[in-house]
């Protein structure tokens, strides 16, 4: 296996998928369809294991160092900035699109049948989405979001104990380099996982669920691609300066994990590793922007998909939409995607959409069918632009490593990987 690339490994992995998905529709193998089912569930419950204790670690550690890093106020306030321009370019696309193509004119579906969710977002999750209740259910429902914030919190107060705080910070960089080479042997395993994932989707949903809902279905990857091949190389050529081709050369084993594993947190040790080793990202500064990315940058789930999704539950059930619904479908995007961490995804945050606009809760109801199809592309988009923004950041900065990111891409079938861990600095 160490004969092929990394990349090709998780393409090979996808066709066999995509190949067993339909056998096991077609022929109504149901064994087979099961195999597929509890492979990627592994494989995701392998990666969400590992995701707690690296992400804990690497922001508390982070933090703590933070006395070697020179404008980390600066870099934090960069981030977000780019975090909100990128949001508010891509809502504004998805709107553009959803008024061009009108997805929900002329679709009849029974929306009698259609039930609203059980939890619908509100803009309290935002809140409850950051203060955990208490430190265990934050780690036990890998709320990642909770545990930035936990680590963050430690990693100040290590900065304020100074040296009373090394012996605590030595173990965390321990346990950080423990999980880092244990969570690459389970990353090794994605081409088995992907074969597992997409399978279970094939054989699952088939193409047949698209068919009622095709135009919103097509609105929503067009969306997601305008934002992929359009909005970041422009950013990326324009503002970074860097190459568009050479950036997604080196970012796709992430993008690709990502569109497979439909999750931007078991996505994330990849997303980390390609930002450093790849795409020439500090590592210091790599380690607070994508693990906070992975919670709040959701340029599919919480920009292009919810606006999509509003204004086709707006011409199914017959409701007008005037220009200061618009706006409101613009701001809920660019401000509600962090209601959206540690909760269930896109669906949290099309009901705040929903609510906020006064539009029925029902039609969640309707586009549960597809949403694992939708969400592949979305979440590819979420990851895609986790680390566009630091690559941005890093190069206005000062900070970002050109020789690496124009060299050849980094294998990444080593077992050791060469993700830094920061250390503190000399006496």
């Amino acid at each position: 296996m160490k004969r092929f690339s990394f990349s090709l490994q998780l393409l090979t992995g996808l066709a066999a998928g995509v190949a067993l998905g339909f056998a096991a529709r077609i022929w109504d193998v149901t064994w087979l369809a099961e195999t597929l089912n509890r492979v990627g569930q592994i494989f995701v419950q392998l990666l969400k294991l590992a995701v707690p204790p690296l992400v804990f670690t690497a922001v508390l550690v982070s933090v703590a160092n933070l006395r070697n890093v020179n404008g980390a106020a600066r870099l934090a306030v960069k981030t977000l900035m780019w975090f909100l321009i990128t949001a508010a370019v891509s809502v504004a696309l998805a709107i553009g699109l959803g008024l061009l193509i009108d997805p929900g004119r002329g679709v009849t579906l029974d929306t009698g049948a259609a039930r609203a969710p059980e939890h619908a977002g509100t803009w309290l999750d935002f809140v409850t989405g950051i203060l955990p209740t208490n430190v265990v259910t934050a780690f036990t429902e890998v709320n990642v979001l909770q545990i930035v914030f936990l680590g963050a919190v430690l990693g100040a107060a290590a900065l304020a104990a100074g040296e009373k705080a090394e012996p605590a910070l030595a173990l965390a960089r321990s346990v950080l380099e423990l999980v880092q080479k244990a969570l690459w042997w389970v990353i090794r395993l994605a081409p088995i996982g992907t074969a597992g994932l997409i399978g279970k989707a094939v054989s699952t949903y088939g193409w047949d669920l698209l068919a009622p809902l095709a135009k919103f279905s097509a609105g929503v990857y067009a969306g997601c691609l305008l934002v992929l091949l359009a909005v970041y190389p422009v950013l990326l050529a324009v503002w970074g300066k860097v190459s568009p081709v050479r950036f997604f050369r080196n970012a796709w084993p992430a993008i690709e994990l990502a569109f497979v594993s439909r999750s931007s947190v078991g996505t994330l040790p990849l997303t980390q590793r390609v930002t450093v080793e790849r795409n020439g990202v500090d590592p210091d500064y790599a380690s607070f922007a994508v693990p906070f990315g992975a919670t709040t940058k959701m340029d599919g789930c919480a920009s292009v998909y919810p606006a999509l999704a509003a204004i086709f539950v707006a011409q199914v059930f017959g409701v007008p939409l005037g220009l200061g619904d618009y706006l409101l479908i613009a701001f809920v995007s660019v401000v509600g995607s962090a209601a959206t961490a540690g909760l269930t995804g896109a669906t949290v945050m099309l009901t705040l959409m929903l609510s906020t606009l006064g539009l029925p809760l029902e039609g969640v109801g309707l586009l549960l069918a597809i949403d694992p199809i939708l969400d592949m592309m979305r979440t590819a988009t979420n990851v895609a632009g986790q680390m566009v923004v630091p690559v941005l950041v890093a190069r206005s900065e000062g900070r970002l490593d050109t020789a690496v990111f124009d060299a050849p891409p980094q294998p990444l079938d080593d077992t050791a990987g060469r993700t830094r861990v920061p250390q503190p600095a000399a006496a």
